[in-house]
């Protein structure tokens, strides 16, 4: 992670003196944004609108519910995918890293609708923790993505994410996202 990136985020992580005490815990219960709905069916032309991905690396089909805190999106992992040229040609499986990949985007879409960016800012993954890869992903299959937000620290926000196949987790991950300028502003 460039420390210049989250210099003008957590201007405290330069400096010798301790992080500031207004550090905002989940509780059960507690909302971590200001927003208070439930969102259902986002498409990809509303997902395009949040974050900078385009195909072939817009991993999100839709947003299956959104609220506060929580994104569940939904994608199809179809058979044409060019990485399935070179990753098991003759089994192919989807890298876990394209897994956390759509946790990423997902966190990314709940963050842009949940809090107002600044102009040319993005969300971006800062950190990833305790991944674990459970099951294989194939072509054909339908993947169920969920994120929630576990914490929110300023303009950073700490979550959870999981992908699944029909109720299996594939991948389970910690990571951190926020706010930084966007490279094409």
């Amino acid at each position: 992670m460039s420390t210049s990136i989250c210099r003008p985020l957590l201007p405290w992580l330069s400096r010798s003196e301790p992080a500031p005490r207004n550090r905002r815990r989940a509780k059960p219960g507690t909302p971590l944004v200001a927003v208070s709905r439930k969102e259902e069916k986002v498409n990809q032309e509303e997902i395009k609108k949040c974050i900078p991905h385009r195909s072939p690396f817009l991993w999100l089909d839709e947003v299956v519910e959104m609220t506060d805190t929580t994104l569940h999106a939904r994608t199809t992992v179809t058979e044409d995918l060019p990485v399935f040229q070179g990753h098991y040609p003759d089994f192919p499986v989807l890298p876990g890293v394209l897994q956390c990949e759509m946790c990423f985007q997902a966190a990314a879409v709940l963050i842009a609708k949940t809090i107002t960016m600044e102009d040319g800012e993005v969300p971006v993954a800062t950190r990833l923790n305790n991944t674990k890869f459970r099951r294989l992903v194939r072509p054909g299959e339908t993947l169920d993505i969920k994120v929630e937000v576990t914490e929110r620290v300023s303009n950073a926000f700490f979550l959870k994410g999981t992908v699944s196949v029909e109720g299996k987790v594939s991948t389970r991950c910690e990571f951190a996202c926020a706010s930084a300028p966007s490279p094409t502003a």
